[in-house]
Parts: C-alpha cells; structure tokens; sequence
C-alpha cells in the first residue's frame, strides 16, 4: 500500500492545517496524496429515510453515492476498522497518504506541538519529527511549524521516492509484509503473463483480485 504517515497532536495543536499545507506542498511537487481522518463521533452521511439508509438496512454490505463532482462510500462495520484496513479500502493509486489521529497505530508519525498546549506527548510509538513552535529536549527531529518544505523533504526522501514502485500483497483482506526478492519474484512473473496477452501495452498499475470459496466439509449436507 501507499506509504501512510499520521499527523498526530493534542487538541487544538494544528494538526488539520499542517495536513491542509503538506498536502499543498507535495501536490506542487508533484505527488499524488490522500487523507484519513479519525473522528470518535458517530457518522451521520446515511440518515434515516434517505435511499442509501434503505439500502444499508436491506443488507447492502457496502453502498456509494455518486454525483458529477464526488462518490461517498458509506460500509457499515462492527467495531473500529484499523489505519491498514481504512487504507485497502482507498487503493493504491497514491503517492502517499497522511492521516489525522491514530494516534495508536502503526504507522510512522509527525507531532504536532505548540508551547501553550504544554509537554509534548509521551507515549508516542513511531515518532519520526516534531513540528513545534519552540525548542525541544528530544533526540526526535524538529521542524519548525513553518518549515513545510523541510517535513516535506522529510516525507519525499524517507518514504515517498523509496515506495513510488512498489508490489502490494493482501491475503484475506491483511497487507503482507514483503522483503525485496519476493517483491522482485512477483513483479516479474506478473508482468511476463500481462505482456502476452492481446491489447496490453505498457504496465503503469496492475491490479489482481483472487477469491476462493473455502472448501466444505465432507459432512455438510450441502456436498452430499
């Protein structure tokens, strides 16, 4: 998947507008960026009454309404999905995407910090720079919170250029961890089957979708 990096802070710190101007940032470079962001309220697109609630109380496991301008998804779930899950669901077509909150998941971080909102955070899992707006005591990278093109830098060197070719594996719906050679394997077999078939020209994106039904077992009298 796309390489993720969440925004993280305490309330009122400017995590929305540090998002608002990376995202300005690297689309001006060039680079394709998606958003997350994680809210603990309730959602309330699908209203009572409306034609995509009915659907969704028929049963519909997933529903989009699209108009000229725009889709939304609306995918009823049983609990919190995770950072990685929410991630499947947009695809691949990005460069990067930066998400606000997650504060507890697994994806590398930028904190957001400012003096009146008092110490930074402390327990922080995968910290890899500090917007603040004053110095800190941390071996942690520090960005002033103006310094956009520098936490850009940041972002384009350490994660964007490294993943911009890239081979991604899910097995029932779980991202898998893959070393350099399995990747190397993957591509080449895939993109040796794709060149001959007919029509196909140069491989940009290539997208696979496997599904296998479980096998029933020799008492279920649905086989017999």
């Amino acid at each position: 998947m796309p390489p993720i990096v969440s925004i993280v802070g305490k309330s009122k710190s400017g995590k929305t507008t540090l998002i608002e101007k990376l995202i300005g940032e690297l689309k001006s470079r060039g680079y394709r960026v998606a958003t997350i962001k994680h809210t603990p309220q309730n959602l309330t697109f699908d209203e009572p009454g409306k034609d995509s609630w009915r659907h969704t109380q028929a049963g519909s496991e997933a529903t989009v309404i699209s108009s000229a301008d725009k889709i939304v998804l609306i995918k009823p779930i049983s609990g919190d999905f995770s950072l990685e899950q929410i991630a499947h669901l947009l695809g691949e077509d990005y460069d990067i995407i930066l998400t606000e909150g997650f504060r507890r998941g697994n994806a590398p971080k930028i904190e957001v910090h400012r003096k009146q909102a008092g110490p930074p955070l402390t327990t922080v899992r995968k910290l890899i720079a500090i917007a603040t707006d004053e110095p800190l005591e941390t071996k942690t990278r520090q960005f002033s919170l103006e310094d956009i093109e520098g936490l850009a830098d940041l972002l384009e060197k350490g994660l964007i250029k490294p993943q911009r070719e890239r081979v991604s594996l899910y097995v029932n719906n779980a991202p898998i961890v893959l070393s350099s050679f399995p990747k190397q394997i993957i591509s080449n077999i895939l993109l040796a089957i794709v060149s001959t078939l007919k029509g196909v020209r140069k491989v940009r994106s290539l997208e696979i979708f496997l599904r296998k039904e479980p096998k029933q077992a020799e008492n279920d009298p649905a086989t017999k």
